[in-house]
């Protein structure tokens, strides 16, 4: 019987080393595959993004690939598209990330592409105002999308005057008045190798993968790099919050009910992951789904999530419902919440979804890609190197009554932010 942990990363094969300017590589081999996997993140997010110009991060990263002092936005694309190789970027509250893949044989390029683009954007105007413009047009479409804005309003609700309260594509205001001395600014005072994570995967030896990482990016300083500014406590709720979004003619409204859930380093967070599963995620859609989709048939869809990161994540349910049938729906789903925290779940259960987690973890770490973010997110969440080894013996190690505990812990139906947008 083959043992599943030896096909899981761990110490024995996740190579970790740090440049001299601060850069943690993490690399592991997959030679079952020709190509390879390259994830990270770097410090340069939207808690730097001041309320005046909210979305200056996200601009500025979506900037970065748009020319260089190297290659103009055309001969980015093309020297990817002549490989057949693919690289882009992303932003977050915290830190900013990118994924890339291409063949083992041109991960020279790649990795020259992307410290191209994260050491010497030149921010053309010409290609600044494009940007411009996508970013407008997808607030406008936005501001249309009941979905879209349920969870803006519950965001802002939830996390008042917090940064995750804010939304990382900013306003139509907030981007119009950035300029292009702003996004030279952003990047010469926040992009730096302090604090950045690159991890590769596929058909490369470790320290062959280190040393391609360090040709690229060992020679990048950035003096001048700032920290990132500290969370702010966050203000609990103390009642219960509703609040609706006017959006005319659509046929469809949303609803976003929750809490603040744990971060992704607090103890309970696997019981409150499990939990979740089994409130609104499991099979169809858990109980959730049950209640709300397929014995009253009130939503076209409605699941639980959980959002967990470095700081409080949050705990919510989410439907699409009739209009007319929003109050029915948010009647049902407190309904719900108020017998999970009552009772707990069943420890048939508890089994159901641990033995999920368990067996669908190797399922995820099949790809380059998905190991390629394990990497990542052992290192963004300080996990340890053995995390993926230790993790079934974690999840089995929960129990209902912990699960129970931890709910109680996070959700008081007495003091739900309810948001919708519709009609």
């Amino acid at each position: 019987m083959v043992n599943k942990l030896n096909s899981l990363p761990g110490p024995d094969d996740i190579h970790r080393e740090v440049l001299s300017n601060g850069i943690t590589v993490l690399a592991r081999s997959n030679f079952s595959s020709p190509s390879v996997v390259v994830a990270g993140y770097f410090e340069a997010g939207a808690l730097f993004d001041t309320d005046e110009k909210l979305g200056l991060a996200e601009y500025t990263t979506a900037a970065l690939m748009r020319g260089t002092k190297e290659r103009t936005f055309d001969e980015v694309y093309n020297a990817l598209e002549s490989v057949g190789a693919s690289l882009g970027f992303n932003t977050g509250v915290h830190k900013s990330g990118f994924h890339g893949r291409a063949l083992v044989e041109d991960l020279p390029l790649l990795l020259n592409l992307l410290s191209d683009a994260l050491m010497m954007p030149v921010f053309p105007k010409a290609e600044m105002e494009k940007l411009r413009a996508q970013l407008l047009t997808g607030l406008a479409i936005r501001a249309q999308d009941t979905s879209d804005m349920a969870g803006l309003i519950f965001d802002q609700i939830l996390y008042a005057d917090h940064p995750y309260g804010r939304p990382g594509d900013g306003f139509v205001e907030t981007i119009q008045a950035i300029s292009q001395r702003d996004l030279e600014e952003f990047h010469r005072l926040h992009f730096g190798p302090k604090g950045m994570v690159i991890s590769i995967v596929g058909a490369i030896e470790p320290e062959k993968a280190y040393d391609e990482v360090a040709h690229a990016l060992a020679g990048w300083q950035a003096e001048g790099q700032t920290e990132a500014p500290a969370l702010p406590p966050l203000k609990a709720i103390k009642k219960a919050v509703k609040q609706h979004h006017h959006i005319a003619g659509k046929s469809q409204s949303d609803i976003v009910i929750g809490m603040v859930g744990p971060r992704r380093k607090d103890a309970e967070f696997v019981a409150a992951s499990l939990g979740n599963t089994i409130l609104g995620q499991f099979g169809m859609m858990g109980r959730i789904g049950d209640v709300v989709l397929e014995k009253s048939g009130l939503a076209y869809y409605a699941y639980s999530s959980l959002s967990s990161g470095i700081g409080p994540g949050s705990w919510e349910v989410n439907a699409g419902v009739n209009p007319k049938n929003v109050q029915k729906a948010v009647d049902l789903i407190e309904k719900e919440l108020r017998r999970f925290v009552k009772g707990g779940v069943t420890k048939d259960e508890l089994a159901d979804s641990q033995a999920n987690y368990v067996g669908r973890l190797p399922l995820s770490l099949e790809s380059n890609g998905g190991v390629a973010s394990a990497l990542v997110n052992i290192q963004r969440y300080d996990l340890g190197l053995d995390y993926y080894h230790q993790y079934p013996d974690l999840v089995r190690a929960v129990t209902v009554e912990e699960v129970l505990e931890t709910a109680r812990k996070y959700i008081n139906p007495e003091r739900l932010v309810i948001a919708t947008a519709g009609p």
